[in-house]
């Protein structure tokens, strides 16, 4: 069990406020989220009661990075995530988290702590009970995780992103995305690195640029609803820690190379607002920085990578850490010829075993599944 109140909080700012369990029509490349460390606000002042007795959350995966982007882009994926179950616990002290359960897919169970100061779920969690200044409640949560750990997808973030919309949900919804994302980066800095590029995405759904960390700016970027993307992510049985491949980075680049990052990941935004997959392809392959360090250390990964062009894909990168490969695409039936492809090519160039699936586009981001209303 964890004590989640204390006297100080974090002042958060937020232009424009949003909804995110709703996929918004106006969101645009204009609008940022900022958000400030600070005194209390007085919207924490006054601890809300629990209008749910339990709840359960979703968060999607998501593909950090895409290339050029490294720590500032990132995208939600659709239809895979961890799950959050959330309830009021008369048996957890009042203002304290108790983790009960972790399931799911992989060796989650026996590698992930039930200590929630440890887990990552169990750290934004209790975030989220700072930011609302819960002390008169004690809350149960049971983590079902539907992604491997180390594998590039943003295993941590989900469960982080999950279990912050739970909480807050089950208290009436009193935080904006911006906020969730702020005690996302708390479970994030203790886990893998000080990042939103999978947090983010994870809480807001959809593209994602953060613009800056101090303070935090996320600017959501619109994919044309008319246009079709399609994920193809392929996972070998191979775990990529994201400490161990963040710290095989440069620790000093060229301004060439600097330049030339900069300027694909300046297309590959143009790309995603114009719906243009062959450039979004084009600049998600580019990565002259990250990748070419990141690659040696996944067995086979230039060769997948080139077996997903070959095939018709319209670019293809390491998914965040890795180990996974995504490619793009714009038809599902293309998607699995390429990623069928792509398996083959870990399992000749790499040695590796791979499953693959295709994804579309998570336009919602982390949300709220069921509840049970308080009488």
């Amino acid at each position: 069990m964890a004590i989640c109140y204390h006297q100080a909080a974090l002042n958060l700012i937020a232009s424009p406020s949003s909804n995110f369990f709703k996929p918004s029509t106006s969101l645009s490349v204009s609008h940022t989220f900022r958000c400030s460390v600070s005194v209390p606000s007085e919207t924490l002042v006054t601890e809300p009661e629990p209008v749910f007795t339990s709840v359960k959350s979703f968060a999607p995966a998501t593909v950090a990075n895409l290339g050029p982007g490294f720590d500032f882009l990132g995208c939600a994926v659709d239809g895979i995530g961890d799950f959050v179950t959330l309830r009021v616990d008369p048996d957890v002290h009042p203002g304290e988290i108790a983790i009960s359960d972790i399931n799911g897919v992989g060796n989650s169970a026996k590698k992930l702590s039930k200590n929630p100061i440890w887990n990552c779920a169990g750290i934004a969690a209790i975030a989220v009970m700072k930011m609302l200044n819960i002390r008169s409640v004690g809350l149960s949560l049971s983590l079902e995780k539907g992604l491997p750990l180390g594998s590039g997808l943003g295993s941590s973030a989900a469960s982080a992103a999950a279990a912050a919309v739970a909480v807050n949900e089950i208290f009436g919804g009193r935080l904006s995305a911006s906020d969730l994302v702020l005690a996302g980066l708390e479970s994030e800095s203790k886990v893998s690195g000080y990042h939103a590029d999978n947090v983010a995405p994870a809480i807001m759904g959809g593209f994602v640029l953060i613009r800056s960390y101090n303070p935090l700016e996320l600017i959501p970027l619109k994919f044309p609803n008319e246009k079709d993307l399609f994920f193809v992510l392929v996972n070998p049985e191979f775990e990529a820690p994201t400490k161990k491949m963040r710290a095989a980075l440069p620790t000093e680049i060229t301004m060439s190379h600097h330049v030339w990052n900069c300027s694909q990941a300046g297309a590959l935004v143009a790309s995603v607002l114009q719906g243009d997959l062959k450039g979004l392809g084009t600049a998600l392959s580019s990565d002259k920085i990250v990748e070419p360090r990141r690659a040696p250390l996944i067995p086979g990964m230039d060769a997948v990578k080139k077996a997903a062009i070959e095939a018709g894909a319209f670019g293809c990168t390491i998914s965040g850490a890795g180990p996974t490969a995504v490619a793009i695409t714009d038809d599902e039936e293309r998607g699995r010829e390429i990623g069928i492809r792509m398996v083959e090519a870990f399992m000749e160039d790499g040695n590796l075993k791979a499953s693959v699936v295709v994804k579309t586009l998570d336009r919602v981001g982390a949300r709220l599944v069921s509840g049970i209303p308080r009488n």
